[in-house]
């Protein structure tokens, strides 16, 4: 009897809690620098979100360890929807690299974007990528490719696609995206895996030669570019997604109404058409597709860590 009246007495609180959430200021909690792709996610999102919740949204910057630190805070706030991860790939990288954060202390809220990386070249030096992969199968670790960091998403994405073509080179991992791009810009690195719009900027002022998309589609901001796996490579794409995380322990009426909200964001022209000028795709998974795209990157991430030997700094 006790027992059971513990369980009601624990159903009749979440019940409650979900029915005055949200009673606070919510924020959104960035792992990256503002201006970053996904902070500028994040800050477009809390615009819109705070009139439809009815509390202020405010974005909150927690910087280190490729998110964690931002990551580990909301897990160990109290479970009640006032605090929001935003999150990109790199939950599913970082988490496997560094302890101190076990992924299942967080669940997934709702997807808002996935980011397409791009093959690029020194310009004028590969005629395409085949040309490029050629290269390197020659010279087997004696080409220089940069990546923003170990474990970053243009990092990932190098790694499968060298994986899938069959081919090494020698990892340069630099500070972050501007120092990978005037590594190839300079010719010191043979390859990068860009965000699509750094891609096109430097493609457009001839600076470097742009190849394959990294993703599961082409991108409309270089719609002629094929992607990795188009071009013959299997297996090679890398899905550099954002979406947004609560701590585990969140009752799940919350979770399911801030999906519901946050999708129809996503999903609304305003912003649906904001996400795309930061040369970003909108997607909107359900809870439970979230859930498995974590469960599966876990393990297959896990798999290329082990197989390219990558260690955390």
């Amino acid at each position: 009897m006790r027992v059971l009246l513990t369980i009601l007495a624990l159903a009749v609180g979440t019940a409650t809690q979900a029915q005055t959430y949200p009673s606070k200021t919510v924020r959104f909690v960035s792992g990256v620098t503002p201006g970053s792709a996904s902070d500028t996610m994040a800050r477009i999102l809390a615009e819109k979100l705070g009139a439809m919740l009815g509390q202020p949204v405010i974005v909150e910057n927690r910087l280190g360890a490729g998110g964690l630190v931002g990551a580990k805070w909301v897990a160990t706030q109290e479970p009640d929807g006032h605090n929001i991860m935003m999150y990109a790939s790199a939950f599913t990288v970082s988490t496997l690299l560094n302890p101190g954060l076990d992924p299942k202390e967080l669940v997934p809220v709702a997807t808002v974007a996935t980011i397409p990386t791009i093959l690029i070249t020194p310009p004028g030096k590969y005629k395409n990528a085949a040309d490029f992969v050629s290269a390197a199968k020659a010279q087997p670790g004696k080409l220089n490719c940069a990546t923003a960091g170990v474990g970053s998403a243009t990092h990932m994405a190098l790694e499968r696609f060298r994986f899938a073509a069959g081919f090494e080179v020698l990892n340069v991992h630099t500070k972050g995206a501007g120092e990978a791009l005037t590594e190839v810009i300079s010719g010191r690195a043979d390859c990068y895996f860009a965000l699509v719009f750094q891609a096109q900027k430097m493609r457009d002022a001839g600076k470097v030669d742009a190849h394959l998309v990294s993703g599961p589609k082409r991108t409309s901001l270089l719609p002629n570019l094929p992607t990795t796996e188009e071009a013959g490579y299997a297996n090679s794409a890398y899905n550099f997604w954002v979406g947004t995380l609560v701590a585990a322990k969140t009752p799940r009426p919350i979770v399911e109404r801030l999906h519901k909200e946050i999708n129809a964001l996503v999903q609304s022209p305003e912003i649906n058409d904001r996400i795309k000028k930061l040369g970003a795709d909108p997607l909107s998974l359900s809870l439970s597709e979230f859930q498995a795209m974590i469960d599966r990157e876990l393990v297959e991430n896990a798999e290329l860590i082990k197989k390219a030997g990558i260690k955390a700094n």
